[in-house]
């Protein structure tokens, strides 16, 4: 299994902060954004991480070279930052016939669950499995998308940034794994019409549309995409909160 970590977009929404940098480098709690995928990629025993670069590219293969612990990195190059699904199919060639884990390289999570999650892949010999978290607020949820599933967490539909998110109140993540045929649906996938690009969950939905199993699996506690000045305080925040309760054993309100 290789790690695909996703790394080409400016990110607008964070105005002058990424002027001259791509939006993964930006430090959160000691560390780049991206770091965060880099170290959950080398929990999961990966051959090897392909890493999607675009806007500022120099940036993220000056700082990590070509290794990160024990883990090889490749490098694939995004020519125009046309969406996720856009960046996915530029690492047809380096994915290859592997199946793969994907990473958004402004994603954190807190309390993460990655080897658990290659676990219920392999044992359960699934086509895909959905990082997912729990979250209360439904304005965090239509950030991302919902999923509807069967009690056996068996996705049966997924729904790109919903204006009313399903009652399960399951968060989707871009932390999710596959096998490499997911890459034969590119094509089939619609583009939105309210972005003009392909969207993740429709690429997914492709799939499940033609029986293969993929499964939810709540992934952690707490999932932050980095899109705004905003969600870098309240992620700084939380984390910072999950350090002292990893220290002191105690909730920190």
């Amino acid at each position: 299994m290789k790690g695909l970590i996703l790394a080409a977009g400016r990110g607008k929404r964070l105005d002058h902060e990424t002027d001259s940098r791509n939006k993964c480098m930006l430090e959160l709690a000691g560390k780049p954004v991206i770091e965060y995928s880099l170290e959950y990629a080398t929990r999961c025993d990966l051959t090897e991480i392909v890493i999607v670069v675009g806007y500022g590219a120099e940036e993220v293969i000056n700082a990590f070279g070509n290794r990160y612990g024990h883990g090889p990195i490749r490098y694939v190059i995004q020519r125009e930052q046309r969406g996720l699904v856009d960046a996915i199919e530029a690492s047809k060639e380096a994915i290859g016939n592997d199946d793969f884990m994907l990473f958004l390289g402004d994603e954190v999570l807190v309390n993460p669950r990655h080897t658990e999650m290659v676990n219920k892949f392999k044992e359960e010999e699934l086509f895909g499995v959905c990082g997912v978290v729990v979250e209360r607020d439904p304005t965090r949820i239509s950030r991302t998308y919902s999923v509807i599933q069967d009690d056996r967490c068996t996705i049966h539909r997924l729904i790109e940034k919903p204006r009313k998110p399903v009652k399960n109140n399951l968060m989707g993540t871009g932390n999710c794994i596959f096998r490499s045929e997911i890459l034969s649906y590119i094509d089939e996938t619609p583009i939105d019409h309210h972005r003009g690009e392909k969207e993740l969950p429709d690429l997914i939905q492709c799939a499940v549309d033609e029986d293969n199993i993929v499964k939810s699996f709540v992934l952690g506690d707490m999932y932050f995409n980095i899109n705004s000045p905003e969600d870098i305080q309240e992620a700084r925040a939380r984390l910072l909160s999950a350090t002292e309760e990893s220290r002191t054993g105690n909730k920190v309100r």
